[in-house]
């Protein structure tokens, strides 16, 4: 039986006799007698959560927005390209803002109202990154072709009342 003694610690040898082996925090083996398997840990619920954008309003009692879980939601990739597709269309002149009406906060819509018919050409969607910092929270940007110009666009979704409603909206 060999035992160093350090300052700080002592260390016992794999030479000393195996009982000491079976001491409880040195059972990381599954062939010790005493091993008992953990039971599986339960799945846990986001503990960040989404508060909804409401650009200062007031609201009184039960109106004030819920934010709803992705999982509730329509699948994000196809709907934010009918949203940018529609959003494009609608800067260029070809397409009715009030189809986005319930889509976006109406801050956001009046934004659009304003840009309707700013662009020369409906734009081409090149690509689409997303990301998701929260449940229900969805960040996008997405590259578009405007003639030999590319141009960027920065969208923010939110989960709020059982829909995904855009909260911001940058032309780049």
């Amino acid at each position: 039986m060999t035992t160093y003694s350090e300052p700080h610690f002592t260390v016992t040898a794999s030479t000393q006799d195996r009982a000491l082996w079976s001491h409880p925090i040195l059972d990381l083996y599954p062939d010790s007698p005493r091993f008992e398997p953990l039971p599986p840990l339960p799945i846990q619920k986001a503990k960040l959560y989404l508060v909804p954008t409401h650009f200062g309003e007031d609201f009184e009692g039960d109106d004030f927005p819920e934010p709803t879980s992705a999982e509730d939601l329509p699948e994000l990739h196809a709907w934010t390209m009918t949203f940018v597709v529609a959003l494009l269309e609608i800067w260029a002149g070809r397409r009715q803002p009030a189809q986005l009406m319930a889509r976006c906060h109406r801050v956001i819509y009046n934004e659009l109202i304003r840009k309707t018919g700013s662009q020369k050409e409906v734009g081409r969607v090149r690509t689409i990154h997303q990301s998701e910092p929260l449940d229900g929270i969805c960040e996008s940007t997405i590259t578009v072709r405007f003639g030999e110009r590319m141009r960027a666009i920065v969208i923010r979704f939110e989960g709020v009342d059982g829909r995904w409603l855009c909260t911001e909206l940058d032309l780049l």
